[in-house]
Order: C-alpha cells, then structure tokens, then sequence
C-alpha cells in the first residue's frame, strides 16, 4: 500500500518534468492506476482485518477525490495545444 501510494505522485512530479503533453498525460495515467492499486489493496486489508471500516472508507473516499483531481488534470493538458511550456 505504500509503494502504490508513493507511486501517485512520484508519477505526478515525473510527468510534469517532461516535455511532451502526451508524457505528462502518460504518467498521470500511471498516477491515476496506482490510485486503482491503492483502493484494490485497501479493500483487500479491509476483508483481511487489517483495517478498520473507518479507515478504509477515509482512504476510499480522498482517493476517489484525488483521481477526480488527476481526470481533470489530464484532460485539461490534453485539451490545451501546442508544446508544453514552463510558466
């Protein structure tokens, strides 16, 4: 759970370096699919015991928040034209 947690902005920060719209779009793909690992290994420690429902349903609910964040994101950097530049 940590390593796909530290995955979400690790892509963020990665695609963001890059130069191409289409790279960044890339890895927040990758972001959004780590958010996907995360809630699958949540509700897993959910079933298992390891995780109480109050918690569980807290990491379901930000991280559902933070891929609504991340759809956006990326299809505001998609919809812009032309190279990617720094402000």
């Amino acid at each position: 759970m940590r390593r796909a947690a530290a995955s979400v902005p690790s892509n963020i920060a990665e695609g963001a370096a890059r130069q191409s719209r289409a790279d960044y779009a890339r890895f927040l793909d990758i972001a959004i699919a780590s958010i996907s690992e995360l809630e699958s290994q949540v509700a897993l420690a959910r079933r298992l015991g390891f995780l109480d429902e109050g918690a569980s349903q807290k990491v379901q609910q930000e991280s559902r928040e933070i891929r609504a964040m991340l759809i956006v994101l990326r299809r505001r950097i998609l919809a812009v034209s032309g190279p990617k530049t720094e402000d």
